[in-house]
């Protein structure tokens, strides 16, 4: 299948941001005059269907139509996404990307269609956090104290994740890629039974998400670091990877994407709302209760984070040769 180099990609869909006003404009400006989907590849109740259905009503009451959401779960995310890239391009149907599409352009040799290729990127939304966090039995309170433990132990420490090629399995290849350290990694069917192992010390570390920060809050693990660049609000006190770890970066990010070559006049709308619900503070306190920070920014903005996130993911799931369950 045809892979656009990098540098084409970022190109190429900066230049759609850039076009000028084409005779799509009267159409365009109709938008939306039916109920418009959004297609979310997890089960309703998860972090991304809450996300979604936060910046779908919002949309909806903006824009006047509704925004459905339309939940699609399985094979982390494709099934909802090959649902959207054979959708036709005229801003009705929509995708609330997320991180795993950008792991899933790698791990899945044979997917139908080329997520760099055949998405267009129109808002991002927030990013999120995992916790790099240990059963309290775990000797180590820091970050380098838990480098020095692997390595006295090497093959002995157990990394538990929800499955293989999950945001927790490849961040925590990317630790050890970048430090040269040995763990066992261990994957469960789903995020919920691996903490719940983690918890009972059947394992040693997990990168969470933030389903664990209750259990952080209330001392049952401990949190050596979050994985994101910056500080989390939700867990204020306790310092990033990178502190440590110069370039560490591993996170849940969410945004909105249309099928590719959707008129240019129809991305840009939806970012300008995007963006103005982004900087609502009620909005904006809902992210922060998921654990979230706001991303927002230009279409342009949201491919180059895509490029990026698909080549640094890429990159491990090579050098760490992970496979799909």
């Amino acid at each position: 299948m045809l892979k656009l180099p990098r540098r084409q990609f970022l190109h190429l869909a900066a230049g759609v941001a850039a076009l000028p006003l084409s005779p799509h404009i009267v159409w365009a400006q109709a938008y939306p005059s039916r109920p418009v989907r959004l297609v979310v590849g997890f089960p309703p109740g998860g972090a991304a269907d809450i996300v979604a259905r936060l910046v779908g009503q919002w949309l909806s009451e903006r824009l006047g139509q509704s925004f459905v959401i339309d939940n699609r779960p399985g094979a982390t995310g494709n099934i909802a996404t090959e649902a959207v890239v054979r959708a036709p391009r005229d801003g009705y149907t929509l995708l609330l990307a997320t991180t795993p599409n950008t792991i899933n352009a790698t791990l899945y040799s044979k997917l139908n269609f080329d997520f760099m290729r055949d998405i267009a990127p129109i808002a991002s939304i927030s990013r999120v956090p995992s916790a790099m966090v240990v059963n309290p039995s775990v000797s180590a309170k820091t970050v380098p104290e838990f480098i020095a433990y692997a390595k006295a132990n090497p093959g002995k420490v157990n990394m538990a994740s929800g499955g293989n090629g999950t945001v927790g399995h490849v961040s925590g290849e990317l630790l050890k890629l970048m430090t040269g350290i040995d763990m066992v990694h261990v994957p469960y069917r789903g995020a919920a039974p691996a903490l719940t192992e983690l918890l009972g010390g059947q394992v040693q570390v997990m990168f969470a998400d933030p389903s664990s920060f209750e259990y952080i809050r209330a001392g049952k693990l401990r949190a050596l670091a979050v994985t994101t660049a910056t500080p989390s609000e939700a867990l204020p006190d306790v310092p990033t990877v990178g502190e440590f770890i110069k370039g560490f970066e591993a996170s849940q990010w969410y945004g909105v994407c249309a099928p590719g070559n959707t008129p240019a006049e129809i991305i840009n709308r939806l970012n300008r709302e995007i963006n103005t619900a982004l900087s609502d503070p009620k909005i904006k306190a809902r992210l922060t209760d998921l654990g979230g920070t706001v991303l927002a920014g230009s279409p342009a903005d949201f491919v180059k984070l895509v490029a990026e996130e698909t080549e640094k993911w890429g990159k491990v799931i090579r050098a760490a040769n992970i496979k799909p369950e």
